[in-house]
């Protein structure tokens, strides 16, 4: 509570202020954590990070997984933009589809969950129609990652060694991912890793999001741009044919801003595709802009990734359970935008190359930046 004092002199109250701003200063960030439950014996810990305007994200070891983003729209009211649960057991019931979490050693698909290295074939677990998504039946969404807080108060840093010949890849995998929220409203997450034996690798950020807060069950209203003039199309299975398309005069195109249920009826089984980001060279460049036009919630996405895979929510029917405030998570109800390799790509020489060897760094920056109009 404040108190005006009338007796104060000018320079009382000038001390005052100052004294007032550089309290003010001292609180740009804060980090809590709270329990989140347990997974196979291990502490599953929240930690939450909120910056100096309220924007707050949160994240939890399991999966680590993006649990809450909460944003402010065009009326400075704070709204959480990403689906998610009530609790762990949400994240845990098998029919979870990936919410919020850091997805590998592959993210995306890879055919008949088989692929040949050095002479060697590998086969992975086929757990999507024949082919391997996501990294397997035990992705890097479904194990304990360490934590720790940085200095600072505005990020978290996730590690994580996969074993040899864990869910079927080559080589000791020693990940690393910084999740980092700045002043100016950005999420920034910085993936790292290094091998001892060549593996693919291709790690990614699984948030569907709703810039509505969930006023809105659908997100067929909101305006997608892609900074992409070519996409991969992909056969029945959602594995590409290798071939390279050009968007323009079609319902993948997305090069000036455009509302995602424009031509959604065009797309058999909606959109599920990756997009040919119009790059220079590793250089962090945008990727994709979102608007939801009621709330004025903005997202810019910036990568340094030459892919963008954009998934309209086209498999979510409202069976979830222990969603957030019981919400019915409806077909579209969120979208996804993963900054990522081309799908398939240890089976599609002429794809960017996604092997890592020893003494290489795998390096991965994605930013989402959020504001309002």
């Amino acid at each position: 509570m404040w108190v005006l004092c009338t007796a104060c002199s000018n320079s009382d109250s000038n001390n005052n202020s100052a004294a007032s701003q550089q309290t003010d200063s001292t609180k740009k960030f804060s980090l809590t954590e709270k329990p989140f439950g347990s997974f196979n014996n291990e502490n599953i810990t929240e930690y939450s990070i909120t910056n100096p305007s309220g924007m707050q994200v949160s994240i939890i070891n399991y999966g680590g997984i993006v649990t809450k983003i909460l944003t402010a729209d065009k009326n400075k009211q704070l709204g959480d933009v990403v689906l998610g649960y009530d609790s762990l057991g949400g994240y845990l019931q098998k029919s979870n589809p990936y919410f919020g979490a850091l997805v590998g050693r592959y993210a995306n698909r890879i055919a008949n969950a088989k692929f040949t290295l050095d002479g060697k074939t590998y086969t992975l677990a086929a757990n999507d129609h024949g082919n391997s998504l996501h990294g397997g039946n035990k992705g890097f969404d479904k194990v304990v990652w360490k934590a720790e807080k940085l200095s600072g108060d505005s990020s978290i840093r996730l590690t994580y060694q996969s074993r040899d010949g864990e869910e079927g890849y080559p080589g000791n995998l020693n990940t690393e991912v910084i999740y980092t929220l700045t002043a100016d409203n950005t999420l920034k997450i910085d993936y790292t890793a290094t091998t001892d034996k060549a593996t693919p690798v291709n790690l990614t950020s699984h948030c569907y999001f709703n810039l509505s807060a969930g006023k809105d069950s659908t997100i067929l209203n909101h305006l997608l741009m892609l900074n992409a003039g070519k996409y991969t199309p992909v056969n029945d299975k959602l594995i590409p044919t290798g071939q390279v398309e050009d968007v323009r005069g079609s319902a993948m195109d997305f090069t000036g801003e455009k509302s995602i249920g424009k031509d959604i009826r065009d797309v058999k089984g909606g959109y599920d595709h990756n997009w040919v980001l119009n790059k220079n060279g590793m250089a962090l460049q945008k990727a994709a802009t979102l608007i939801d036009p009621e709330s004025g919630r903005y997202m810019e996405v910036y990568t340094t990734e030459p892919g963008l895979q954009f998934y309209s929510g086209n498999f979510l029917d409202g069976a979830l359970s222990n969603t957030k405030n019981a919400q019915k998570y409806i077909k579209h109800a969120a979208l996804c935008l993963e900054a990522q390799h081309y799908p398939d790509s240890p089976n599609q020489p002429a794809f960017p190359n996604t092997i890592l060897k020893p003494g290489e760094t795998y390096k991965q920056t994605t930013v989402y930046k959020f504001s309002a109009k």
